[in-house]
């Protein structure tokens, strides 16, 4: 079981790495503006199902086999560039369709679900950031690390889609009453591609650090 005092710093410093832009917040964020809350939650849940999947390899200690294992490590990073770059493919489809018939470049919740699981599952620095952050709050005099590493993982994965559901709904909130719907939508799918393109590249360019 882990110590309240121990959750309560966990809840802070997690708070503050998502607060911390990142491919994530670039996504909901264009999620939201771009087809409203219910999408914003969708993508929110997508990567909270993602982090709790990485929080259970971390724990298993399967991330940190692929991590220090560079071929997977680099198969992994290519994987995510991919999918990246596919997305923002995607994206410019989207505002396209959206600026010749306004309606048109709607997407179903599970498909941006899926996005969001997908971006974040094939993420290294993701699964990194897993191996490194979680143990820090872990006590064996507590209990089975494994254990409190898969609450810890519970704990973040909730935390993390209020954050970015409140993020996102925020995020529509604004685009409605600053843009017109056809416009604000296109520019919006294009911002979001250009951040997916350059999300890709600089993962691309990301060094496979040592695992301790």
């Amino acid at each position: 079981m882990i110590a309240w005092t121990t959750l309560g710093l966990f809840l802070l410093a997690a708070l503050a790495l998502l607060a911390s832009p990142g491919p994530n917040m670039a996504f909901v964020l264009a999620q939201g503006a771009t087809h409203g809350p219910r999408s914003a939650w969708a993508g929110a849940v997508g990567i909270a199902l993602a982090d709790f999947v990485l929080a259970l390899a971390a724990a298993s200690g399967v991330a940190a086999l692929v991590a220090a294992w560079a071929p997977a490590f680099d198969l992994l990073r290519a994987a995510g560039a991919a999918y990246l770059v596919w997305l923002g493919v995607q994206a410019l489809r989207a505002g396209a369709a959206s600026a010749q018939a306004p309606g048109a470049a709607s997407t179903g919740a599970w498909r941006i679900a899926r996005m969001g699981f997908f971006q974040t599952l094939t993420n290294p620095k993701a699964l990194l950031f897993f191996i490194v952050f979680l143990p820090q709050f872990v006590q064996p005099a507590q209990g089975s690390v494994s254990a409190q590493m898969v609450q810890l993982g519970a704990v973040m994965a909730l935390l993390s889609l209020a954050f970015n559901t409140t993020l996102g709904s925020a995020a529509a909130w604004v685009a409605q009453r600053v843009a017109g719907r056809s416009r604000g939508r296109r520019l919006c799918q294009q911002l979001l591609a250009g951040v997916m393109f350059s999300l890709a590249l600089r993962l691309l360019a990301t060094a496979r650090p040592a695992v301790p």
